[in-house]
């Protein structure tokens, strides 16, 4: 009998030890917007950097930020490219969620048509919009990105706090990307709040539209898309995070250095894969200084970010405490480590250290 329970003793361990080092394997599971600001992502993964011990990492495509957002509060994601807006909502919810590092700053512009477009051209900017709607007997549709995401917000601190407009002087609609993109090329609505590359898009497609205020104009230092992972990982594998982040960081100065070799690795993502690579390439170039990969750098403007939106009641979910949002120490590693001189005999870097 206690040979018996010994052997099932023994069983059981080893069962549980296989069930452990299956779960411990088990692919990441990545969550993304197919647009600009989520580049890092692509060339990682075309490039094949992307941490693949449980084998090669599965990509979720969302829409839109909230919709990812729902995907994290079920647990259904280990890793997200998104904005920090939604990050906001999504730790505020009680998502076990970290941003581990930035993506872009400043990408969100403001695209008017041709309708529009010659009331910024001249005039007060602050009551473009008013005087449209006088002269063309209706309010100018306008569209951005879902309450929470930071085109959104973005366009909302531009009209009460860049150009004083009255908010109410037009007439604001919110979709997702590729929804926006179509119904300015269609013109069904008169402006937006966009992001890359779909700016690009637009402006190639339809030389009437004008770029009346770009990120800087709109929220300067505006925090943007960002990497985010579960606190889990953190915790369970370190090494995949540093790994994860370092891999980030070459991506990020690949995009900035050299956008032409950059671009058919996010061309096969962004807009479905069906827009031209010099087009791709081309939006990489208009965002040139605008991939920055340091998380301490938003940290002051995610701080002004939620505040301005608590403020204007277009925060969804109760605030964060900013400060804990962010898990600044694989980024702060990978640089110290490529500071650090070069060995004779390289060894393989440490994992940071898990707060």
């Amino acid at each position: 009998m206690k040979r018996f329970f010994a052997s099932a003793t023994l069983a059981l361990g080893l069962g549980l030890g296989a069930f452990s080092a299956t779960a411990a394997a088990a692919p990441l599971e990545i969550g993304y917007l197919p647009i600009i600001p989520a580049a890092q992502l692509f060339i990682a993964r075309e490039e094949g950097t992307l941490p693949a011990e449980g084998g090669a990492p599965k990509l979720v495509q969302f829409q839109s930020g909230p919709a990812l957002v729902q995907a994290l509060l079920a647990g259904q994601l280990d890793i997200a490219y998104v904005g920090i807006g939604p990050a906001l909502v999504a730790r505020g919810k009680g998502a076990d969620v970290k941003v581990v590092a930035s993506n872009i700053v400043e990408q969100v512009s403001f695209v008017a048509m041709g309708d529009l477009a010659p009331y910024f051209a001249s005039g007060d900017a602050g009551t473009a919009f008013a005087r449209f709607a006088k002269d063309k007997g209706r309010q100018p549709v306008i569209a951005s990105y879902p309450k929470g995401a930071v085109p959104e917000a973005a366009l909302q601190y531009w009209l009460r706090n860049r150009i004083n407009a009255d908010p109410n002087s037009l007439k604001l609609i919110t979709q997702g990307e590729s929804q926006i993109q179509q119904a300015l090329l269609t013109g069904a609505i008169d402006g937006a709040a966009i992001l890359e590359p779909t700016v690009t898009t637009v402006l190639t497609r339809a030389p009437q539209a004008r770029v009346v205020a770009r990120g800087n104009d709109l929220f300067p230092r505006q925090p943007g898309a960002v990497l985010l992972v579960r606190e889990k990982l953190i915790r369970e594998q370190p090494a995949v995070v540093q790994a994860l982040v370092t891999r980030h960081i070459a991506a990020t100065r690949l995009l900035d250095t050299q956008p032409a070799k950059a671009a058919p690795a996010v061309q096969k993502y962004v807009g479905g894969g069906r827009l031209p690579v010099d087009i791709v390439e081309k939006a990489i170039r208009n965002s040139k200084g605008q991939f920055v990969a340091d998380p301490n750098t938003i940290i002051a403007a995610t701080l002004v970010l939620q505040k301005f939106q608590a403020e204007t009641g277009t925060l969804e979910g109760p605030p964060v405490d900013v400060t804990k949002l962010f898990d600044t120490q694989f980024y702060d590693a990978a640089v110290k480590s490529a500071a650090a001189p070069a060995k004779a005999a390289p060894s393989a870097a440490k994992p940071a250290t898990v707060r």
